[in-house]
């Protein structure tokens, strides 16, 4: 790397404002909900409810991606994915995983860690039916993560998955595929503020049935 890149990228900053988290609600839930709302109203934000989805596998090995939070119920937050994935393999042999929800446009994030387990089939059927049609024959080409030879192997196997079930028709829910709920232990909230003075406060439990407590962090 150059040196004028390195200066580039040193100086990269900007200033935040003055808005800090004050009188937010008991329940963190309720927090949350209030600030998706409101990154959802807010224009410059793509994708309000994706969120980066890190796992701890064998080895060791951390892997991140970026998934779609689906619900908040149950006392969790609910994303749906190939049970064959990279990321459910990791889940399978350690359910201990991190969120984040990274709202830049809002000077805000919201970061959560807890364990994820897999939700009833009833509950990922419910859901699946809900999804558009070329999402639903997506998940029977995709075999998610597995090596793929060339796009035009899995164009095929969309092709063919659509041949089997026309637009219009009934999409059945493939065996390998549903929903994972991750049951919060904590979940901090963090607001960007002049000076690099910025706000985290996090609620936190010992296990899903304690109370939460909630501290106030140095930035």
């Amino acid at each position: 790397m150059s040196q004028l890149d390195r200066d580039a990228i040193r100086a990269m900053r900007r200033s935040y404002g003055e808005v800090g988290l004050e009188n937010l609600p008991a329940d963190p839930f309720a927090a949350f909900a209030n600030w998706l709302k409101e990154a959802a109203e807010n224009s410059f934000i793509v994708e309000p409810n994706a969120m980066v989805l890190s796992t701890l596998g064998d080895k060791e090995h951390i892997s991140t991606r970026t998934v779609l939070l689906k619900d908040i119920s149950e006392g969790g937050f609910t994303f749906f994915t190939n049970y064959s994935s990279r990321k459910a393999q990791a889940i399978e042999l350690n359910s201990q995983v991190t969120l984040l929800f990274p709202w830049f446009a809002m000077e805000r994030q919201v970061s959560i860690s807890g364990f994820a387990e897999k939700i009833s089939e009833v509950e990922s059927t419910e859901y699946f039916l809900t999804r558009p049609w070329a999402s639903q024959i997506g998940a029977w080409a995709s075999a998610q993560s597995a090596p793929l030879a060339s796009r035009e192997e899995l164009e095929q196997r969309f092709v063919g998955a659509s041949e089997k079930w026309p637009e219009g028709s009934s999409v059945p829910k493939p065996p390998h595929w549903g929903g994972y709920r991750v049951t919060p232990i904590s979940i901090e909230f963090w607001q960007g503020r002049y000076s690099r003075l910025h706000d985290r406060l996090r609620y936190e439990r010992a296990n899903s049935n304690a109370e939460w407590e909630i501290t106030r962090y140095y930035p």
